[in-house]
């Protein structure tokens, strides 16, 4: 392969080097940062060699060539453009400016989010195996897997230890995540997330109770009574107390002379944020949160297997405006009040429409004598199955269009089937095959089922579709 042929060619079609504003790579995809859009040749991007698909997302221009690939395409065009110290947070830093505020609000949950993904992951894959042990006639008629090898249990009481970990100090994982993005210390925003969490504080899952029994503990300063309550599990309390601690630490680096700066300004943004926190912050957006849980989980279950179609339907249409991250903000609200919510409804609908996305596909894949969009529709099918969907959608389905719709409509179908039996998650994990040790025990068959269902759906209809756009293709050209 050519790279630097290609790397000449691309940035032609890119509409040359002053069309660039910023350039960085990731593990398959080049990422770019364009002043015109409209400049692009399309399709012949699609046409050099190495490409596998295109897509715009944030602001930003991408460009799929594959691990290994990528990353010789990269140093050709860096050194064409002279763009080689730039990274992916200058590209999506730049693409932003070119976002309405509701892409910004998403894209600042998604920059809070997605680096802790992988500890909330963790968590709720562990949690599955959790699962697994102990729950009763899953595998074993009426009883568990430790009940039947008692041997299991204090393996089963460490998974579930270690699974609740990333949940019950998942303040400070936000904290930290949230106060760096909000641009102040992310060590102080972690030591208000551990703040939040103090074990002399009145555990957050048993505030409820202790509500109603009238034992919540307090502090009583100057004639103030102040509740204290930790706030594990939670979300909304933690990202607004971030923000104001972010605010407070810079506002008083201005004023505060430099030479007590590393002495007064973190103990006073600390002191001043947490009296805030406990005092009305904290109490205010706890029950908003809950309420927004409770209220999506009525809304849920009200709206019935009509509205489980509806989201499954909408689902992959969010995921290519990236809005799909905020979700995860809701799902944590929702599994940290999993007393009254039983669990999450998006992550089952999330699986669905990513199965469905691998279906399409995997269709694409079979039925086409392409030998380049084979080799890019069956392991991206693949991928899909297993839960990244970006290759697939990206790469296949959107670019063929009926593919596409066949994965919404399949999504759909399935997304209704799962909400029907009231199908949840207790945990977080991958939305693909491996999600089902995700789903609550009980309700694992009716997954699986609507699995199957996407994925046949799905396929059939993809079939079907790329025939009659094949026999439409074929009307044309001899009219």
């Amino acid at each position: 392969m050519d790279y630097p042929t290609i790397a000449k060619a691309l940035l032609k079609q890119l509409g040359g080097k002053e069309n660039l504003q910023a350039l960085a790579h990731c593990a398959t995809r080049l990422r770019l940062a364009l002043k015109d859009d409209a400049l692009v040749d399309e399709k012949a991007i699609e046409s050099l060699d190495g490409v596998k698909g295109q897509f715009q997302v944030a602001g930003q221009y991408q460009i799929i060539f594959g691990s290994g690939i990528v990353n010789q395409v990269y140093a050709e065009l860096a050194k064409l453009t002279g763009m080689a110290d730039m990274t992916t947070a200058d590209v999506a830093h730049t693409g932003a400016q070119k976002q309405n505020i509701v892409q910004r609000a998403v894209k600042g949950l998604s920059d809070i989010f997605v680096p802790i993904i992988p500890a909330i992951v963790a968590g709720g894959l562990l949690m599955g195996v959790f699962n697994l042990l102990t729950a009763k006639g899953l595998f074993l008629d009426q009883i568990s897997l430790i009940d039947a090898y008692p041997g299991l249990a204090d393996l089963a009481n460490m998974l579930n230890t270690f699974a609740n970990a990333p949940f019950v100090y998942l303040p400070v994982l936000l904290a930290f995540s949230a106060s760096k993005k909000f641009g102040g210390n992310p060590f102080l925003g972690a030591a208000l997330g551990m703040l939040m969490v103090h074990p002399d504080l009145l555990n957050g899952w048993g505030f409820g109770s202790a509500s109603v029994s009238g034992t919540v503990p307090t502090w009583n300063i100057f004639g103030f009574s102040i509740e204290k309550v930790g706030y594990q599990g939670s979300v909304l309390p933690v990202l607004v107390s971030a923000f104001i601690l972010a605010k407070v630490e810079n506002g008083l680096r201005k004023i505060v002379p430099s030479v007590l700066d590393n002495l007064l300004t973190p103990m006073l943004a600390i002191f001043m944020t947490g009296f805030l926190t406990f005092t009305l912050v904290g109490p205010v957006t706890r029950d908003i949160g809950f309420v927004l849980g409770d209220g999506l989980n009525w809304l849920y279950d009200s709206a019935g297997f009509l509205g489980g179609a509806l989201f499954g339907f909408i689902y992959a249409p969010f995921v290519i405006t990236g809005m799909h991250h905020s979700f995860i903000a809701i799902e944590t609200q929702l599994l940290t009040d999993i007393a009254v919510t039983g669990g999450t409804f998006i992550f089952p609908i999330a699986a669905m429409s990513n199965i469905a996305q691998g279906a399409a596909a995997m269709a694409v894949g079979f039925s086409t004598k392409e030998t380049k969009t084979k080799g890019i529709a069956l392991p991206s099918g693949v991928t899909a199955l297993l839960g990244i969907t970006e290759p697939a959608m990206f790469g296949v389905n959107l670019k063929l269009r009926y593919p596409f719709i066949a994965a919404i409509i399949g999504s759909a179908v399935a997304s209704a089937w799962i909400t029907l039996f009231n199908v949840k998650a207790q945990a977080l994990g991958a939305a693909g095959l491996p999600g089902i040790i995700s789903i609550t025990p009980g309700y694992i068959g009716y997954f699986v089922v609507g699995m199957l269902i996407s994925f046949a759906v799905t396929f059939v209809l993809t079939l079907l579709l790329g025939v009659h756009q094949k026999a439409k293709a074929g009307a044309l050209a001899t009219a």
